[in-house]
């Protein structure tokens, strides 16, 4: 099956199935998703959800944020993967946000990108839910499905790969979606160790499938 094909049917199927795909990361406005972005790297959103109602209670806005140190903010997030290193980018990006963008969070993936704690990963996800651009943010769960799948070649070894690969083909107005899509199929689906073949609704139009499975 051509790739233009397998792309075709997926986002046919998704747009007919599961037409407002949302983040699963509890926020009230761009500041609080920034910092459940950062908390997110290499942890689940159940526990960022877990860990950010009392974060932001504490620290509503970056100003208050910035006001802190790494040393109070590692007590709220202690129960979060690598809590050292993302207290002080936490602490630091919001200093860089008061400091130098007037506490305006941008659209600018670039700019984003300056802020502490901050990788295109996350620029890309700030982009695409707060600002609806046609950002396409590849975690794990993105960097797998779309290999299983067959949507990219074995060849696109990075996230930046994957990245490029998917822009090709997916429509600017449904990239937005499109990443939540592939995010939210990863983990319930096509996980990591077992992928849910059986019950998979893309397995006709899947690489992985085909070979692995059906063969």
């Amino acid at each position: 099956m051509q790739r233009k094909e397998r792309f075709r049917l997926l986002l046919e199927y998704f747009t007919t199935n599961f037409p407002e795909p949302e983040t699963e990361l509890h926020y009230g406005n761009p500041y609080e998703l920034l910092v459940a972005v950062i908390l997110s790297a290499q942890c689940t959103d159940k526990r960022v959800n877990m860990v950010t109602p009392p974060l932001f209670e504490r620290f509503p806005d970056a100003e208050s944020l910035a006001l802190s140190n790494a040393e109070e903010v590692f007590t709220y997030i202690r129960s979060i993967s690598y809590p050292n290193n993302k207290s002080k980018h936490l602490v630091g990006m919001a200093r860089m946000l008061v400091e130098q963008y007037d506490s305006q969070i941008t659209a600018a993936i670039d700019e984003l990108q300056k802020l502490p704690g901050v990788g295109r990963k996350t620029a890309n996800v700030i982009a695409s839910v707060i600002f609806n651009q046609p950002a396409m943010a590849v975690d794990t769960h993105v960097f797998r499905v779309s290999h299983r799948i067959g949507l990219v070649p074995s060849t696109a070894t990075t996230p930046l790969a994957v990245e490029k690969g998917l822009m090709k083909h997916i429509p600017l107005a449904m990239v937005p979606k499109a990443h939540h899509w592939l995010i939210l199929h990863g983990r319930y689906v096509c996980i990591a160790r077992s992928p849910k073949c059986g019950e998979c609704q893309l397995k006709s139009f899947c690489a992985f499938y085909e070979k692995n499975v059906a063969a």
